[in-house]
Formats: C-alpha cells, structure tokens, sequence
C-alpha cells in the first residue's frame, strides 16, 4: 500500500492501528497512531488496549489520560482495558477515578466484559467490600464475573465466603469453569479444607465434565503439602496423568520446603529442572533452602550450575500506590527521595516488634 502511494482515509488508518495493536507491534502501532491528526475513539482503544494485552499497563494509563486531557469520553471499551491495567498495577486509586468517570458518564452497567473487570479491579487491589458492591449492582453476570468474585476473595484467605459463593454461583444456574475450581482448590489448601479440596477436584470430571490440567494437579498437591502430608503428595505425583508438568514438581518442591524433607527437595528439584532447566528463580530456591540447612556443598553446586548456564536473576521489586502516585522499590533500593525516613521507619516497627515479643531481631542494611 505504502509502495503504490495509496494514502488510507480514516477508516483504513483505524483498521491498521488495531492490526498492529492486536499482533503486538506497538512501535508500528503507535508511529500511525501519532501520524493521525484527529484521531477517534476507535483508534485511542486500539492503543489503550494494545498496551494492556503485551504487559505494559502503565503505558496504556498513559495513553487513556492523554486521550483524557483531549476532552474525548471514554467508553465502555476503554474502561474494561483501564481497569484491567489497574488491577494489574494494584493501583486502587486511578481505578476509582476511572470507576467515577464511567458512573458520570451514565454508562449502562450491562456490560459483563466491563463488570467481570470492574470486580477484579477492586479485589485485586484488596478493596473487598468495593469489588462485591460493583458485583451486586452490575446487571449481566456470567462465569467470569462470578470467578473474579470468588478468586478475590480466595486470594484473601477468606476461605467460607469463597465456598458460600461458589454454593451461589451454582444455585443460580451457573456452570463453573476450570479457572472456577482453581480458585476453589486454592482457597481450600489456603484454609486447610483437605476434604473439601478432594471434593471438588473429584467433582470435577465427574459432574461437570472438566478434565483438570496441571494447575489443578498442583494445587492438590500444595493443599496436601501445606497440611504436611508430604509422601501423600508424591505419591499423588507419581500417579497423575500430569507428571511431566513443571508446574506439579515445582509445587512439590514448594510443599517440601516449609516442612525442611530435604530428599524430596532433592528428588522434587531434580526433576522440576530437567523440564526447566533455565528456570533461574528456582535456581535461587533451592540454593537458599540448602544454605538454610547447612547444606554447603549443595549450595557450591547450584551455585556452580547458575554461573555455567549464565544465568541472571531478574531484580524483585515491589510498589506500594500513595495519594494517586505509584512507588517502586527494588531489592536494597537506595534511590527513593525518602529512603531515609522509611528505613527509619522500619527499625523502629523492627524494634517496637522485639519488646513486644514477636521478632527476636531485624536487620536493615
């Protein structure tokens, strides 16, 4: 098209911004998108929405206020992106402002893409009491609106409102999905619910037709792992149709460390690696559990594997959202303006904790 010297009219430009968006070439995208001189609101989703789906929520953020600060009225298409960005970035506030401009703007809450994500905006950035009030005023629910529901609130160890939720879900005719009974199964080893776990995993094929997959697999095993019956687990390993998974080794390997078995950390491990053997987190795992039991040797050796495989660990960060504005930490960060008052901070809570009784020490480098 460029070759022939075709020029496109605005209905061909916005159908090349979303190809672009939607096979993740954003560079492309963005270089047509800033080439349109009045651009519609089409175009601006196709950006928002692009941005979201490869990762980059904040970009997308960025995107939807500068389409703000133009004076263009978002719609309901905008809003399912925005508030997925949010929910990925915690970012409770900037979702409650655009929650606001959505209620202003007199759209219908008949959306069930937009509510589903509503609702898991809100529990994804640990305001429970918001996310079920969006759930109880929104007029179309379906599978998906119900799990984010239940998988919020699973996630917050509210274990009797995930099974009173799901027992709703049913008897008002919904059929759960697999993402469903993984929130159930997650909330189960969560609260300890070995038998209500098995319940459900069962019920699955059996009733509802759903074969389970690796994740499913997994979360029996971190349920039976966290109640300490470690062997039980492998033994569930060793005979599911699952076993070559990574996932189901990895959540062993979990279950075997809270409880210190260091021959099934070894076997779990062992086997984990063979099917991810660049998997450097894990790396990092095992050697740290080894050095926590003295094992010195062991710890030389995965240290050995890490340099000849020539792998580096990405830095863990963490970020905290504070009157609108988004905090980011990596691991001994020393850049924040007011680190200073915030390692402070922490020594006297550290030693506050100490006199009281519940630390015997903390140490801040």
């Amino acid at each position: 098209m460029v070759i022939a010297g075709f020029s496109p009219d605005e209905y061909l430009r916005t159908k090349l911004v979303i190809f672009y968006a939607k096979v993740g070439d954003l560079w492309t995208a963005r270089q047509l998108f800033d080439r349109i001189p009045d651009r519609n609101l089409i175009q601006w989703n196709a950006m928002i929405s692009g941005y979201v789906l490869k990762g980059l929520e904040q970009e997308g953020l960025n995107v939807y206020y500068s389409m703000r600060s133009v004076g263009l009225a978002p719609d309901q298409f905008t809003f399912a992106s925005v508030f997925r960005a949010c929910a990925r970035l915690a970012l409770l506030e900037h979702g409650k402002r655009a929650h606001a401009v959505m209620i202003k703007n007199h759209l219908k809450k008949d959306n069930v893409i937009v509510s589903s994500a509503l609702v898991d905006m809100y529990l994804k950035c640990s305001s429970l009491d918001d996310g079920h009030r969006a759930f109880d005023v929104s007029l179309q629910r379906n599978v998906v609106t119900w799990t984010s529901l239940i998988s919020g609130y699973g996630k917050h160890g509210q274990v009797a409102e995930v099974l009173e939720l799901f027992y709703q879900m049913i008897t008002e005719g919904f059929r759960p999905n697999s993402v469903t009974f993984l929130a159930l199964l997650s909330a189960c080893s969560h609260g300890g619910l070995i038998d209500a776990g098995w319940s459900y995993f069962n019920s699955m094929e059996a009733v509802y037709d759903i074969r389970p997959t690796g994740e499913h697999y997994a979360a029996i095993v971190d349920m039976l792992g966290r109640a300490g019956r470690l062997h039980e687990a492998y033994e569930f390993v060793k005979m599911s149709p699952c076993a070559e998974h990574s996932v189901i080794w990895g959540a062993l390997l979990g279950a075997c460390r809270i409880h210190g078995d260091m021959e099934l950390i070894r076997l779990a491990a062992n086997k984990f690696l063979e099917m991810q053997p660049k998997n450097v987190g894990k790396y990092i795992v095992l050697s740290n559990t080894f050095a926590n039991n003295g094992m010195w040797d062991d710890v030389a050796d995965v240290r050995r594997k890490i340099t000849k495989l020539q792998m580096k660990k990405e830095p863990a960060w963490s970020s905290i959202e504070l009157q609108g504005v988004v905090h980011t930490f990596l691991v001994r960060d020393n850049t924040h303006e007011e680190i200073g008052k915030i390692y402070e901070t922490i020594r006297s809570i550290g030693c506050a904790l100490a006199e009281a009784g519940y630390v015997s020490s903390m140490k801040i480098d």
